[in-house]
């Protein structure tokens, strides 16, 4: 897995499937929380890093949200909705609203390090 050191000391990690793709799902854990984010956001230098679109996950329904992304049914509290596109990509969004678009290629890798359980610990 790719990490990055965030100013706080924790860890944004993707896949290691998505090797050296500019884009990809990120994840970090957090105590009691995992976020998620879209590395595409930042590779706009238009784009502020303090509004960059983020995904809160309690870490109790982690699990859920991991089986959600392979496809299956779920319930759980506070996850976001996930809509699959026909081209494969996958868009996430949260009860506030805020949504996370993956192309087809960020979700496979993502969905792949799932299946390899790099994303199990929360």
């Amino acid at each position: 897995m790719s990490t990055e050191r965030t100013t706080d000391g924790s860890s944004w990690f993707k896949s290691s499937f998505s090797k050296d793709a500019a884009s990809c799902v990120e994840v970090r854990f957090t105590p009691g929380t995992v976020l998620i984010r879209d590395s595409k956001y930042l590779r706009d230098p238009a784009n502020p890093p303090a509004a960059q679109p983020i995904i809160a996950i309690p870490a109790m329904s982690w699990p859920a949200f991991l089986a959600l992304a392979l496809g299956h049914a779920v319930t759980a509290p506070n996850l976001p909705t996930l809509t699959t596109h026909p081209d494969g990509g996958a868009t996430l969004t949260s009860p506030d609203g805020t949504a996370l678009t993956y192309t087809q290629a960020e979700w496979i890798a993502y969905t792949s390090g799932i299946h390899a359980g790099e994303f199990a610990a929360a």
